[in-house]
């Protein structure tokens, strides 16, 4: 029987976009799937050595706010200044309270498991991007060579 494959389109380059890929591209490698992520616009700050991501709340509807701050806090409060950098913060207390790996765990488990990560080298041109901040062991390569992989894959996500 030949390997079921797993292509992930990363797009979004924030705390709280960070774990779907790497998540589901880690779970996969562990059930035996061939893996593949391809990070492009502002998903390569997820390729980073050094994560600087942050929660972004303004324009998240969806996002389960503490305290109910959903029902009584204006949208408007979540452009205060500060305010990212504490939900940030919240978020990340209550990912550790709950045993969730850090971003950086995640990655890691998916460099152990093969999954391969490919960073969009015109993203990486188009931005002026330094490949030194990007963590070693990532490919470049463009969309083509992406869609190869992709065009066989049993399941495609993007995110």
């Amino acid at each position: 029987m030949e390997q079921k494959k797993l292509a992930i389109i990363a797009t979004k380059g924030s705390l709280d976009w960070a774990y779907p890929p790497f998540i589901l591209a880690s779970t996969a490698a562990a059930l035996g799937y061939e893996v593949q992520i391809f990070f492009t616009f502002y998903g390569l700050q997820l390729l980073k050595k050094k994560l600087a991501l942050e929660v972004t709340p303004l324009g998240n509807p969806g996002m389960p706010m503490p305290m109910g701050m959903d029902k009584w806090f204006p949208v408007l409060g979540m452009t205060l200044p500060g305010m990212q950098g504490m939900m940030t913060t919240m978020m990340k207390k209550k990912m550790k309270d709950k045993g969730v790996a850090s971003v950086d765990e995640l990655r890691e488990l998916c460099q152990e498991a093969e999954v391969k990560l490919i960073a969009c080298q015109m993203t990486v041109d188009l931005f002026d991007m330094d490949t030194a901040e990007f963590l070693d062991g990532i490919d470049y390569a463009g969309a083509a060579a992406f869609f190869e992989f992709a065009g066989e894959s049993d399941i495609c996500l993007y995110m």
